[in-house]
């Protein structure tokens, strides 16, 4: 019982010395992108910007917006910079605990799920948010200046990278899904029918009430599923004839 308490004490140390390293890294990689806090809001604010009317302009309704939002930018901008090293170190922490072929698996995944989570935010920002603003834009009505309070703006985007974001990775969740006997390949398409209707469901939920926007999420979420499908099966087919070698031996 001793033994046991102090490991759950160390495992408790190590923990909040590794969420210390990373609110540390956290800090040094915003401090220098504070000073460009306006400037990357500008960035941040782009696409509407790109698409208000003539004259057209953002607003701040808050008296401390003005500041409180371009440092909420430059901290995730921070964030998503050191998003690197915060993995590692929860790797770093889960590792010693994963089986070899636990870590085989859950190392790959890992890389792939950051990366596809950035493809998804470069996928909102690029293509979602120039066509939906662009179809806001030309639907406002006569008369009405179409304009946004920085802190709306700011919730919106934050909350649809984190949207498109957890879309992108169906594909590892798939993969997840079938390395660990959870579901088989083959029951995976027999849902393919009902992953499409869930699909539009969660574009009508997560996305603005139009018809563009739970297109723009629906369907990139039934072909990444297709995507996650065929890898899967391709990995299982790989790794058939070592399985079935290691049941001869």
């Amino acid at each position: 019982m001793a033994d046991d308490q102090e490991s759950f004490l160390s495992h408790l140390v190590e923990l909040r010395d590794r969420l210390i390293r990373i609110l540390i890294v956290l800090l040094i990689a915003f401090v220098p992108l504070a000073f460009f806090a306006r400037e990357l809001y500008s960035l941040f604010a782009a696409p509407l910007l790109a698409t208000l009317p003539a004259g057209g302009k953002m607003i701040a309704t808050d008296v401390v917006g003005v500041f409180l939002v371009p440092m909420k930018v430059a901290l995730m901008v921070a964030f998503l910079v050191v998003l690197p090293y915060i993995l590692y170190q929860i790797w770093a922490f889960v590792a010693p605990g994963l089986y070899a072929h636990e870590k085989k698996l859950a190392l790959p995944l890992l890389v792939a799920s950051v990366l596809l989570f950035f493809v998804g935010m470069a996928f909102a920002y690029f293509a979602f948010f120039p066509m939906v603003f662009g179809f806001m834009s030309k639907f406002a009505p006569e008369g009405v200046a179409w304009m946004t309070d920085i802190e709306k703006y700011f919730s919106f985007v934050l909350g649809m990278f984190l949207a498109f974001g957890a879309t992108f990775e169906v594909p590892v969740i798939v993969i997840l899904l079938v390395k660990t006997g959870v579901v088989s390949v083959a029951r995976l398409r027999e849902w393919r029918p009902y992953v499409i209707v869930g699909a539009f469901v969660v574009g009508a939920i997560f996305t603005p009430p139009d018809v563009i926007s739970q297109f723009m999420m629906a369907v990139p979420l039934w072909l990444l599923y297709e995507v996650g499908i065929v890898l899967a099966g391709f990995i299982s087919q790989k790794e058939a004839p070592v399985s079935a070698a290691d049941i001869a031996d």
